[in-house]
């Protein structure tokens, strides 16, 4: 009787103490982090193994190495399962999953989880095995500053990017691990599972894992790889159903595979810790998050959205796209098209690209533009000869003189003037015009005297301004009825009388009237004198 309630008393005691434990493990760690199955004494806890500085990542393919530094490692996963006599008596029931690590690493990390049970002399475990993997596993298996990726063949010999991951990395058309030797441990992960025995053995069948946060899972696909033995998350939109932006083959090697997992990754890991960061921006010194702020890839320094908008709006609006840089002195990086684009909306955006365009086209020695004024392409040409075609209208002109093309001889350039030629360069739409004159009226400085040099100070003052004007003249003038020069009402009443010949009419008919009482005309018809 004693000893039936002495061990009651013993099983009690271990179920408080797994119970504490696992509300201590549930309030250290996030949801991402750590998951319980609330129908038994089990749960999942994800870990990030501590990574030092400048850590890489090294692929050797044939004579070439492909090395990266990484920030970040593919966490590994403990799935374990509390006996009734745990901790008093029998280790945790556990395996060990990862993408990055060999089935001999995980054997010897499972192995000495069983040792650091031992060590604690029937204590609670699960909270130091945590600290062991995140602080001492790159340590423990003599991995310091490179994570070595050993070469291997193609897996696929063509992975169909448009088939569904799950139908892609489908068991059936795996290689079994058996079939391929080492090679299996590079395209998935690896899950090595002890019971209660404590004995590690690698699992080659189904692993369930429990439901993480939605967040922690919304954007990505698990792809279940080596007949389902653990579970690889990539992000959907690197690899999209629908769609094969590599063509309609790809072949892939294991190792190539994990690299691009671990690329992804860690991508993603960067750009969440910098949304959490707090930086100081570079123009207003102010605080701000780092999902408030924005990056140049070129140089590292950081702005907040606001101060970085007003900067590239203003350099946009003058026309000044190559002063769309940034913002710190002596620093000549630029935002990507895309962060442009952001920061401005698409309005300005439009225009940003189309005046980045433009001045690249008139840097070029080798780019002319089409003479026609209904078309105005640039043109590529071979400098070594005087002949262009535009692909757009399919004009073939001589890029001397700017006429139809005429061979190697009688080039009529020595008639044609300097005003002449620039004028054929001009946009011939209205809209192309208005666009240019935008352009060189809301532009810098810099900008005007670029667009001068190219279409000459005559041509952007006059010309241009002439062909606006033509609209607007033909919309709010008329004609004299007697010498058909253009008259502009500017006030007074409907008789109006021509500076150019004299003569009287009225603005709403048009009737030619006599010098004498030429007031008649409103008295005797519909027309108003005032009005």
């Amino acid at each position: 009787m004693d000893a039936e309630f002495v061990l009651t008393a013993a099983v009690d005691a271990d179920t408080q103490e797994q119970e504490d434990e696992l509300l201590a493990l549930n309030s250290i760690f996030g949801s991402e982090e750590f998951v319980r199955d609330e129908s038994r004494s089990a749960g999942e806890i994800r870990v990030c193994a501590e990574l030092p500085a400048d850590f890489t990542v090294v692929l050797k393919e044939g004579e070439s190495l492909r090395q990266y530094q990484l920030s970040f490692l593919p966490p590994l996963l403990l799935t374990f399962e509390l006996p009734e006599d745990y901790p008093s008596s029998s280790a945790p029931s556990f395996s060990l999953t990862c993408s990055w690590l060999t089935d001999t690493q995980l054997s010897a990390l499972a192995a000495q989880l069983t040792d650091l049970y031992q060590a604690t002399g029937g204590a609670v475990v699960l909270f130091s095995w945590v600290q062991f993997l995140k602080e001492d596993t790159l340590r423990f298996l003599d991995i310091y500053s490179v994570l070595e990726l050993p070469s291997d063949e193609p897996l696929y010999d063509s992975l169909d990017l448009n088939a569904p991951l799950s139908e892609a990395a489908a068991p059936s058309q795996v290689p079994s691990t058996l079939d391929r030797g080492g090679a299996d441990s590079m395209e998935a992960e690896r899950t090595l599972r002890t019971s209660g025995n404590n004995h590690p053995s690698t699992v080659a069948g189904v692993s369930k894992h429990l439901q993480y946060a939605p967040s922690d899972r919304s954007d990505q696909e698990e792809v279940l790889i080596d007949g389902g033995a653990a579970a690889w998350s990539i992000h959907s939109r690197e690899f999209p159903q629908n769609g094969n932006p590599a063509g309609s083959g790809l072949s892939l090697t294991p190792s190539q595979t994990l690299l691009s997992q671990l690329l992804i990754w860690n991508a993603a890991r960067t750009h969440k810790a910098f949304s959490a960061t707090v930086f100081d921006c570079g123009v207003c010194f102010l605080g701000f998050l780092g999902s408030d702020c924005i990056q140049l890839p070129e140089c590292g320094h950081v702005f907040c959205k606001a101060c970085l908008t007003k900067f590239c709006e203003l350099q946009i609006t003058e026309g000044n796209v190559k002063g769309v840089t940034c913002p710190e002195a002596d620093c000549s990086a630029t935002p990507t098209p895309s962060q442009v684009r952001c920061l401005v909306g698409e309005e300005l955006f439009s225009r940003y690209d189309r005046l980045l365009l433009q001045s690249t086209l008139d840097s070029m020695a080798d780019v002319v533009y089409c003479p026609r004024r209904f078309c105005g392409s640039a043109v590529i040409f071979e400098r070594s000869s005087a002949a262009a075609q535009c692909s757009v209208c399919g004009f073939a002109f001589c890029v001397t003189c700017r006429k139809n093309y005429h061979g190697t001889e009688g080039c009529p350039k020595k008639s044609i003037t300097k005003i002449q030629e620039a004028e054929a360069d001009l946009p011939q739409s209205q809209e192309g015009l208005l666009a240019l004159w935008e352009d060189y009226a809301s532009g810098s400085k810099k900008r005007q005297r670029l667009l001068e040099r190219r279409y000459g100070r005559a041509v952007m003052q006059g010309t241009v301004g002439d062909c606006l004007s033509e609209d607007w003249i033909s919309s709010n003038s008329k004609n004299c009825p007697h010498c058909f020069w253009k008259i502009e009402k500017n006030g007074g009443c409907n008789m109006m009388m021509c500076t150019h010949c004299g003569q009287r009419f009225c603005w709403v008919c048009l009737t030619r009237l006599p010098t004498n009482r030429a007031g008649k005309h409103f008295d005797n018809s519909a027309c108003s004198q005032y009005l």
